[in-house]
């Protein structure tokens, strides 16, 4: 009996709780009507901007429009924040489905210098070439098995070096394959999107234009002649599962 009126009250607590977040809801204003137009854009501006500054995840349009009026389009907002930021050190960009303030290339020597790394997401990821290249494979052509890639670069990507990109959280299993054995393939995940600034992978760079530029090939690609060294890169990660 104790323990029912324990829960009922822990029910009575949680519904005043609730009762308290739908009450602070009301009163918080969203629309702003009694300011005039130029002032509620303002407004409207710092409290997006404030809140993507607290984030330590970029912030989605479904969640900035909870604090700005109903009539309030979310990208010229951005636009007008990210204009009023030109010319300095950070800027408020478009990443993983959100938006997030980063720092510029310009200076990430300076901070590499103060930190030891230049990441401008907080995240420290040591990546070799040998783990981009493999990334960018996985990005444009997921999803993929373990075995396409090793195809890809005519040698084998070994269960380590799959398991280091996904101890960082940069790939996850996709769905199975429907060849032979059915194996699993890899995808690229929300912190692939981070780590290389990406709003989505529609933002990944055009791959025949890659080629066009000459810092893609598909035939030496194909021929696992994309970047010399690879097979020296890779041994520290190689093993022999199958």
């Amino acid at each position: 009996m104790a323990e029912t009126a324990r829960r009922r009250g822990g029910s009575r607590s949680d519904d005043r709780r609730s009762g308290e977040r739908r009450s602070a809801d009301q009163l918080f204003d969203r629309e702003l009507d009694h300011l005039p137009p130029e002032a509620r854009w303002r407004e409207w501006m710092h409290r997006v901007e404030a809140t993507i500054f607290a984030a330590s995840e970029p912030v989605g349009r479904e969640t900035l429009g909870k604090i700005v009026g109903k009539s309030c389009s979310i990208d010229l907002l951005i636009d007008d924040i990210r204009e009023e930021l030109r010319g300095r050190p950070y800027d408020l960009v478009a990443v993983a489905g959100g938006f997030r303030h980063l720092t510029r290339p310009a200076y990430a020597d300076a901070i590499r210098s103060a930190f030891g790394t230049a990441g401008s997401n907080g995240r420290a990821v040591d990546l070799t070439q040998s783990d981009v290249l493999v990334l960018m494979c996985i990005g444009y052509f997921q999803p993929i098995t373990r075995a396409e890639l090793s195809s890809f670069f005519g040698k084998e990507i070994s269960r380590d070096f799959i398991g280091h990109l996904r101890g960082a959280g940069l790939i996850a299993s996709g769905p199975r394959s429907p060849t032979p054995g059915a194996p699993y393939t890899y995808v690229t995940t929300k912190e692939f999107l981070l780590e290389f600034g990406l709003d989505t992978l529609r933002d990944l760079p055009d791959f025949e234009a890659l080629e066009d530029a000459g810092l893609l090939s598909k035939e030496k690609l194909l021929a696992g002649d994309i970047l010399p060294g690879f097979a020296d890169d890779g041994e520290n990660n190689a093993d022999a599962d199958e």
